[in-house]
């Protein structure tokens, strides 16, 4: 008798179980918390733009604004960021979210970023912009050059 109550126990607490499970994952996404969507950027345009607080943490007493583009290896570029506002520091990473080159310092001895780079692999970038080590927000102007594209593209 007493083994069939812990059976009838054990069948109640794995059946509860299983409908939680059942339940739970029908969630949708969303309710976690805003959706992870850099901004489309296209060479030739400058883009002005703000760094908020409301913007990725970078975990670096900082935050952080991606832009998404499409390069094709071979691809020379300069991308270029400047602010009135904050010290700025510009990093391009690969889709697998790789450091591929990043500046702090243009040469022009400011603390605006000037940041030179030739593509070895087609396929999609992120260019980061964030404040160097600050809690800094602020306005800033972006601007991708390129320098060389390859041939048919």
């Amino acid at each position: 008798m007493v083994s069939l109550r812990i059976s009838k126990s054990l069948l109640f607490s794995l059946s509860s179980v299983c409908t939680l499970l059942t339940t739970t994952h029908l969630l949708p996404a969303a309710a976690q918390g805003k959706v992870y969507e850099p901004i489309p950027i296209a060479p030739g345009k400058q883009i002005s733009d703000k760094l908020t607080s409301k913007d990725i943490p970078t975990g670096q007493s900082g935050f952080a604004r991606d832009y998404v583009l499409e390069l094709a290896e071979g691809t020379q570029l300069a991308i270029d960021l400047s602010s009135d506002n904050f010290d700025t520091i510009i990093t391009l990473l690969a889709s697998d979210g790789s450091t591929v080159a990043e500046n702090d310092d243009g040469p022009d001895g400011t603390t605006n970023s000037l940041l030179f780079v030739r593509i070895t692999k087609t396929g999609t970038y992120y260019i980061r912009v964030r404040a160097f080590g600050e809690l800094s927000a602020g306005n800033y102007k972006l601007k991708v050059t390129l320098l060389q594209s390859v041939e048919g593209k």
